[in-house]
């Protein structure tokens, strides 16, 4: 009878988090490579450069892919023969292993998980606890799957209890646009039908987990209806044209995956979860020989890729003035450089709310862009730890105030803007540009000074000012309103020309 000792499992899912956090599961770099080949779109293949090259820094480097490092996720299947030698529960056992992995002095990552998230909204300091679904099975062994999902593609997950006889290919085509590219494309996404509600979510996320091998289902056909279902839905949304980062092209999604579970006859519960451009899990076996062991992937599975910029305008931000901004067109990439002022979500409620009260801010925004970001703590001689844009439309809310009353001109983020930011930004001819989500190393190579100047307080979400130097951008609207993230996909579906474009 095996015996499964206390620390054999803790350091195994620290160290499982830890791998995950730098290395991307090898069969997506080769799917996105391949898609990356087949790229047609300038604007698309751009960005999955960036994502195969950031990838390979973070690999080589031991940093994360992502700034945002997720939500911890443990999936457990437990042998029922298995003996413990524990004085932990597993919930504590797993949480004690995201401690380590999180807290980590050599490869810090970012702690995102808030208690009381309905109040306080605290940061729990270690990204505990994790979520920890359990299952016994037969058998003498502990699989394990653990996984990092951020919060981009997370927010985009998707549920409907649909009517028996409704068509799921219809209802996924009806609600992937709607996700925009605050999921990152390209990735995979995952549908649970079935069941009940929580367990058509809880197949979905696991079946997430499973190997990209689409490509293996084309060349072999289908023998199921839940394989003919993954064919149907990757060739119908791959023409939606969405494309990498939702900037339009011929690839959204890598693979889709479908898992169903008996349901009531009156029911059809149906689940869609995305998993994003920083896609991490690993899975190991405990037999109780000791903690498991990772070996490092093969590089070679990474193409050796180089950015060329040569078309790219360099912009000084320490110069700028809303003339320059006026010349900037929609889809254009810039190299920004000079001082970019950072914020999110906690920083801008705490601004607006200090304007409404009439107080003086402690940073002066006038002719100044900023970042959305909370990047990872820095280690060594980095001036910041990776540093990627973060989904923009959550402060969509606050870009009418930031721009009327602070003098700021412009910001940074990921992906696209709501027609109420979009309407303020052109009202104050001002910009909005886009980092790529999922090339958050890549990013902060740009950055070489980085310091905190408010709200020290709350954490990575205080407002910091980086210096930067050739930081890549894309112009997603520009002064005049125009939005990149309307004119790409639209263009790139009529070119697929596999589903009717509806004109507005």
């Amino acid at each position: 009878m095996t015996t499964i000792r206390q620390e054999d499992l803790i350091q195994s899912v620290a160290d499982a988090f830890q791998y995950i956090s730098y290395y991307h599961p090898a069969d997506y770099i080769s799917a996105l490579a391949r898609a990356y080949e087949r790229e047609e779109s300038p604007a698309a293949k751009d960005a999955m450069a960036q994502i195969l090259i950031n990838s390979r820094m973070s690999a080589e480097g031991h940093r994360p892919i992502c700034q945002d490092t997720g939500i911890a996720i443990a999936f457990i299947r437990v042998g029922m023969d298995v003996r413990w030698d524990v004085k932990m529960t597993l919930q504590q056992m797993v949480d004690e292993g995201v401690r380590r992995a999180y807290t980590d002095k050599d490869n810090p990552l970012r702690a995102s998980v808030l208690a009381d998230p309905d109040g306080k909204r605290k940061s729990t300091g270690d990204n505990t606890p994790a979520v920890v679904h359990v299952e016994l099975v037969p058998g003498d062994k502990i699989d394990v799957i653990v996984a990092a999902k951020g919060g981009g593609s997370e927010n985009k997950s998707k549920f409907a209890m649909l009517l028996p006889n409704d068509s799921i290919v219809d209802w996924v085509l009806s609600v992937v646009p709607t996700m925009g590219a605050d999921w990152c494309p390209p990735g995979i996404l995952s549908l649970g039908i079935g069941g009940s509600p929580e367990k058509a979510m809880l197949i979905a996320k696991w079946g997430m987990m499973d190997p990209v091998n689409i490509q293996d289902l084309v060349a072999r056909g289908p023998k199921t209806r839940a394989e003919e279902l993954r064919l149907e839905l990757y060739e119908k949304v791959n023409a939606l044209g969405i494309g990498a980062q939702g900037l339009g092209g011929l690839t959204t999604v890598l693979d889709v995956k479908v898992n169903d579970y008996p349901t009531h006859a009156a029911s059809k519960p149906v689940a869609l979860l995305p998993n994003c451009a920083a896609t991490r899990h690993l899975h190991f076996v405990l037999d109780g020989s000791g903690p498991a062991t990772f070996d490092p992937p093969d590089l070679s599975a990474w193409p050796k890729l180089a950015l060329g910029f040569e078309k790219s305008r360099r912009v000084n931000l320490d110069s700028l003035t809303k003339a320059d901004l006026a010349t900037w067109k929609s889809g254009e990439t810039l190299l920004l450089s000079g001082k970019l002022l950072t914020g999110r979500d906690a920083a801008h409620k705490r601004l607006v709310d200090m304007m409404a009260r009439g107080e003086k801010l402690p940073v002066d925004f006038a002719n100044r862009f900023i970042y959305y970001v909370g990047p990872v703590n820095a280690v060594r001689e980095e001036a910041v730890g990776p540093a990627g844009p973060t989904t923009s439309s959550r402060m969509d809310k606050f870009v009418e105030p930031m721009l009327a009353n602070t003098g700021l001109i412009g910001m940074v983020g990921k992906s696209e803007r709501g027609a109420v930011a979009i309407e303020s930004i052109k009202k104050h001819g001002a910009a909005y540009c886009i980092a790529v989500g999922g090339a958050a190393y890549l990013v902060s190579k740009a950055i070489k000074k980085a310091r905190v100047v408010a709200f020290e307080d709350l954490g990575m979400e205080a407002i910091h000012e980086f210096e930067v130097k050739d930081m890549p951008v894309t112009v997603a609207v520009d002064a005049g309103g125009n939005a990149v993230h309307k004119t790409g996909p639209a263009e790139w579906r009529a070119r697929i020309g596999k589903i009717p474009v509806v004109v507005a």
